[in-house]
């Protein structure tokens, strides 16, 4: 396998995501890492950070609304989505390491891995339904 060339708009994306826990879109990290590198192109970014979740460094996070976010932790987790202000957050509990061997009893197919979102309001929306 050929070595991957440095660069430093890549491991900038890393640096900015390594200290995030909000799941941030690609725009997202395209208007932070501008300000480092204003000639980068929103589609170097998607490419980085795709390059990035393929290598497994970072996570995709899809939550069915077509948007992916982004997560540096890469150890299995779950997610939760707020219905209201659509923030993604991690939700601190072990993965249930059985549900793969549940679901591949009625299924023909390899299963090796699995992924959830629960949805609800977020506790800071909540907090303003109370206001």
């Amino acid at each position: 396998m050929k070595a991957l060339k440095y660069s430093r708009q890549r491991e900038s994306i890393k640096e900015f995501l390594a200290d995030r826990r909000d799941h941030p879109t690609a725009d997202t990290v395209y208007m932070n890492i501008r300000k480092l590198y204003p000639n980068i192109s929103l589609g170097t970014v998607y490419r980085n950070l795709s390059l990035l979740a393929s290598l497994g460094e970072i996570r995709k996070v899809s939550c069915g609304d077509g948007v992916e976010r982004f997560d540096p932790n890469i150890v299995p987790h779950y997610h939760f989505v707020c219905r209201e202000c659509g923030c993604v957050q991690d939700i601190p509990m072990e993965p249930l390491d059985g549900l793969e061997t549940m679901a591949s009893k009625g299924f023909a197919g390899a299963i090796d891995g699995h992924t959830a979102l629960f949805y609800g309001v977020c506790n800071a929306c909540r907090n303003k339904e109370d206001q």
